[in-house]
Protein backbone atom coordinates (compact mmCIF):
# COMPACT_ATOMS: atom_id res chain seq x y z
CA UNK A 1 0.00 0.00 0.00
CA UNK A 2 1.22 3.46 -0.49
CA UNK A 3 0.23 6.66 0.14
CA UNK A 4 0.83 9.92 -1.93
CA UNK A 5 0.34 13.24 0.37
CA UNK A 6 -0.56 16.12 -1.53
CA UNK A 7 -1.83 19.32 -0.51
CA UNK A 8 -5.40 18.99 -0.29
CA UNK A 9 -5.73 15.31 -2.00
CA UNK A 10 -4.81 12.17 -0.38
CA UNK A 11 -4.24 8.88 -2.75
CA UNK A 12 -3.44 5.35 -1.21
CA UNK A 13 -2.83 2.80 -3.73
CA UNK A 14 -3.68 -0.88 -3.30
CA UNK A 15 -2.74 -3.03 -5.67
CA UNK A 16 -4.25 -7.14 -6.06
CA UNK A 17 -3.10 -9.63 -8.97
CA UNK A 18 -5.10 -7.81 -11.38
CA UNK A 19 -6.69 -4.69 -10.60
CA UNK A 20 -5.46 -1.23 -8.93
CA UNK A 21 -7.63 0.54 -6.37
CA UNK A 22 -6.82 3.97 -5.42
CA UNK A 23 -8.72 5.60 -2.90
CA UNK A 24 -9.04 9.58 -3.45
CA UNK A 25 -9.14 11.12 -0.20
CA UNK A 26 -9.94 15.18 -0.33
CA UNK A 27 -10.76 17.59 -3.13
CA UNK A 28 -9.90 16.86 -6.92
CA UNK A 29 -9.45 20.09 -8.43
CA UNK A 30 -6.87 22.67 -10.38
CA UNK A 31 -3.99 22.23 -7.75
CA UNK A 32 -4.31 18.24 -7.06
CA UNK A 33 -5.43 16.53 -10.51
CA UNK A 34 -2.27 16.09 -12.14
CA UNK A 35 -1.26 13.63 -8.82
CA UNK A 36 -4.12 11.07 -9.71
CA UNK A 37 -3.58 11.42 -13.38
CA UNK A 38 0.37 10.64 -12.80
CA UNK A 39 -0.56 7.96 -10.44
CA UNK A 40 -2.55 6.21 -12.65
CA UNK A 41 -0.54 6.37 -15.46
CA UNK A 42 2.37 4.67 -13.57
CA UNK A 43 0.15 1.68 -12.14
CA UNK A 44 -0.88 1.14 -15.93
CA UNK A 45 2.76 1.69 -16.88
CA UNK A 46 3.96 -0.65 -14.37
CA UNK A 47 1.06 -3.13 -14.97
CA UNK A 48 0.50 -4.20 -18.18
CA UNK A 49 -1.62 -7.02 -17.37
CA UNK A 50 -3.87 -5.15 -15.48
CA UNK A 51 -7.59 -5.38 -16.16
CA UNK A 52 -8.95 -3.33 -13.44
CA UNK A 53 -8.16 0.11 -12.31
CA UNK A 54 -10.85 1.05 -9.52
CA UNK A 55 -10.94 4.58 -8.19
CA UNK A 56 -12.71 4.74 -4.61
CA UNK A 57 -14.37 7.87 -4.29
CA UNK A 58 -16.35 7.84 -1.29
CA UNK A 59 -13.41 10.48 0.18
CA UNK A 60 -13.74 12.83 -2.34
CA UNK A 61 -15.28 16.41 -1.16
CA UNK A 62 -15.15 18.56 -4.40
CA UNK A 63 -14.75 18.52 -7.96
CA UNK A 64 -13.95 20.81 -10.35
CA UNK A 65 -13.42 20.93 -13.95
CA UNK A 66 -9.76 20.29 -13.81
CA UNK A 67 -10.87 17.25 -11.25
CA UNK A 68 -13.26 15.99 -14.40
CA UNK A 69 -10.41 16.58 -17.16
CA UNK A 70 -8.16 13.99 -14.71
CA UNK A 71 -11.21 11.96 -14.75
CA UNK A 72 -11.28 11.66 -18.49
CA UNK A 73 -7.99 11.57 -19.32
CA UNK A 74 -7.29 8.58 -16.93
CA UNK A 75 -10.42 6.65 -18.84
CA UNK A 76 -8.94 7.95 -22.01
CA UNK A 77 -5.49 6.32 -21.18
CA UNK A 78 -7.18 2.88 -19.21
CA UNK A 79 -9.39 2.07 -22.95
CA UNK A 80 -6.47 2.61 -24.69
CA UNK A 81 -5.18 -0.44 -22.33
CA UNK A 82 -7.98 -2.37 -22.28
CA UNK A 83 -8.42 -1.69 -18.49
CA UNK A 84 -11.67 -1.33 -17.24
CA UNK A 85 -12.16 1.81 -15.19
CA UNK A 86 -14.81 1.75 -11.97
CA UNK A 87 -15.27 5.12 -9.78
CA UNK A 88 -16.01 3.26 -6.87
CA UNK A 89 -18.60 4.71 -4.31
CA UNK A 90 -19.42 7.98 -5.96
CA UNK A 91 -20.67 10.65 -3.64
CA UNK A 92 -23.62 12.74 -5.07
CA UNK A 93 -21.35 15.67 -5.56
CA UNK A 94 -19.61 13.88 -7.87
CA UNK A 95 -22.68 11.86 -9.78
CA UNK A 96 -24.13 15.43 -10.76
CA UNK A 97 -21.53 17.29 -12.11
CA UNK A 98 -21.14 14.05 -14.18
CA UNK A 99 -25.05 14.04 -15.08
CA UNK A 100 -24.59 17.40 -15.86
CA UNK A 101 -21.45 16.83 -18.09
CA UNK A 102 -22.71 14.18 -19.83
CA UNK A 103 -19.83 12.26 -18.98
CA UNK A 104 -21.59 9.58 -16.42
CA UNK A 105 -22.44 6.88 -18.71
CA UNK A 106 -18.79 7.61 -21.01
CA UNK A 107 -17.00 7.34 -17.80
CA UNK A 108 -19.17 4.74 -15.91
CA UNK A 109 -19.20 2.25 -19.09
CA UNK A 110 -16.46 -0.93 -19.94
CA UNK A 111 -13.92 0.04 -22.82
CA UNK A 112 -14.29 -2.48 -25.93
CA UNK A 113 -12.07 -5.64 -25.66
CA UNK A 114 -8.67 -5.26 -26.51
CA UNK A 115 -9.04 -7.52 -29.57
CA UNK A 116 -12.16 -5.13 -30.97
CA UNK A 117 -9.46 -2.33 -30.55
CA UNK A 118 -6.98 -4.17 -33.28
CA UNK A 119 -9.75 -5.27 -35.38
CA UNK A 120 -11.02 -1.69 -35.58
CA UNK A 121 -7.39 -0.40 -35.96
CA UNK A 122 -6.75 -2.88 -38.67
CA UNK A 123 -10.22 -2.00 -40.57
CA UNK A 124 -9.57 -0.04 -43.78
CA UNK A 125 -10.54 4.08 -43.72
CA UNK A 126 -13.96 4.40 -44.75
CA UNK A 127 -13.75 7.32 -47.21
CA UNK A 128 -15.06 8.38 -50.83
CA UNK A 129 -14.55 6.07 -53.70
CA UNK A 130 -15.75 9.15 -56.13
CA UNK A 131 -16.47 12.85 -56.41
CA UNK A 132 -19.51 13.67 -55.42
CA UNK A 133 -20.84 15.64 -58.75
CA UNK A 134 -23.03 17.90 -56.60
CA UNK A 135 -20.05 19.54 -55.45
Amino acid sequence: MTTHPEQHLQLTTVDTQDSVHIDIRGDLDYLSADALVEEATAQLTERPALTDLHLGCSGLEAIDSMGLSALLMIHRHTSVAGVRLHLDDRPGTLDRILHLTGTLEYLTSSPPSRTTQLMNDNAPASRPTRLDSNT
